[in-house]
């Protein structure tokens, strides 16, 4: 027998038992479907987060130094990271463009009966460029309000529309501390990135932050949480990064290995995409345990239908029938079930993951690959799993089998 009568007698065989063959299908439907599903969120997350940090700006690298505890510490041996670091990193660096001081506080912001807790970056003019944001209206803190410590401060999209939904906010004034402020500029979205919501900054002169709002005095300088940077170009990044770590050993003798800490864009990148990637596997492994159990369904009705077609089989035996068409006939069937299922979960899994993205802030992306590889994987498992029987039918003694019936 060819492969097209194969076809036509399993096709036949699983028509005859339209409901034993559908409930069959059901497992390997919802495993492909919770497979495409869970590997369409992990690559989905994947491009979102390379999304994001592409959002960060071009070549940027980002410099702290010493543990959380140093950091805090102002009276420690070891010097914290400096303002005089940042400006040496500028003046000494030449594969470096543009450098960024910044310091990061908390504190308590109000404006008429709104009174909140909020994130407060003190930043120089650079932060603009280094940061990869767009005024969205105003203008942003230059070196007067640097020089003079002005009392001015820069709104990120969402915070300035929290704070004044239906008014120019430009001019107006909020208290950051008990300190009145004049808001002189806004920026335009940028997005989140991970629990980071950029939008919401409030942004002040570095020098205000330090005199006015942190409270705190350094005997070596002003301290910095941090120093963002712009390389010259792609190809500079790494020797930027090296030739700032080997400054930084320079100016903090008594730092270690572990406490200068460097991190370019590309490097956050990746370590992001490791972790994701890790995420899609473990996923799709746990979603892949369905398909196990519609390839053990499988095999169960498989073994059922060699029990009751014993007459068919041991008819077609004493007709001349080979044992090689009675194993084709049954493993067509086999893979044949979890084929169609496995199409069936893919469109199921597909249209699921189109709804659920449309309808919620799920982040998705459907790859071809894992369609194909779904449907590959569920043909495979019903070819796995229906050896056992299609054996089992293809040794059924024509005689005995006749007899049984």
């Amino acid at each position: 027998m060819d492969i097209h009568d194969h076809l036509k007698m399993a096709l036949a065989a699983l028509m005859a038992n339209k409901l034993r063959s559908s409930l069959t299908m059901l497992g390997i439907t919802i495993g492909n479907a919770s497979v495409i599903a869970m590997v369409a969120i992990g690559q989905g997350t994947q491009k979102l987060a390379a999304e994001q940090f592409e959002s960060l700006g071009p070549n940027v690298l980002f410099v702290s130094l010493g543990s959380e505890r140093v950091r805090r510490d102002l009276s420690s041996k070891m010097k914290p990271l400096l303002l005089d670091d940042a400006e040496a990193i500028a003046k000494l660096i030449p594969s470096v463009s543009d450098v960024s001081p910044e310091i990061h506080l908390s504190d308590l912001i109000t404006y008429r009966d709104q009174l909140f807790k909020n994130g407060i970056v003190g930043a120089s003019p650079d932060y603009l460029l280094v940061r990869n944001y767009q005024l969205a209206q105003g203008r942003f803190i230059n070196k007067i309000d640097l020089r003079r410590t002005n009392r001015v401060v820069v709104l990120g999209a969402e915070i300035a529309q929290r704070l004044f939904p239906k008014q120019d906010p430009i001019g107006q004034q909020i208290r950051i501390k008990n300190l009145t402020f004049e808001v002189i500029g806004t920026l335009a979205p940028k997005g989140a990135l991970f629990d980071s919501n950029q939008d919401n900054k409030v942004i002040v002169p570095l020098t205000t932050a330090e005199n006015q709002l942190r409270g705190q005095t350094s005997p070596h300088g002003i301290p910095l949480t941090l120093i963002a940077m712009l390389a010259q170009d792609q190809e500079t990044v790494p020797s930027a990064e090296f030739q700032v770590k080997n400054l930084m050993r320079l100016r903090h003798p008594l730092a270690s290995e572990d406490d200068i800490n460097i991190y370019s864009q590309n490097a956050l990148l990746e370590s992001a995409s490791k972790t994701n990637a890790g995420l899609t596997r473990m996923l799709a492994a746990i979603a892949s345990i369905s398909l196990l159990v519609g390839g053990i369904g499988v095999m169960n009705i498989m073994l059922v239908s060699v029990t009751e077609r014993t007459q068919e089989i041991g008819l077609r035996k004493a007709l001349g029938a080979q044992e090689s068409d009675i194993l084709g006939q049954f493993l067509i069937e086999a893979v044949l079930l979890a084929t169609l299922g496995g199409a069936i979960g893919v469109s199921v899994g597909i249209g699921g993951t189109i709804i659920a993205s449309s309808v919620s802030s799920l982040v998705t992306s459907i790859s071809p690959v894992s369609i194909i590889a779904a449907i590959t994987v569920s043909g495979g498992i019903g070819l796995f799993f229906g050896v056992f029987p299609a054996k089992q039918a293809a040794k059924l003694d024509p005689i005995i089998a006749l007899r049984s019936s």
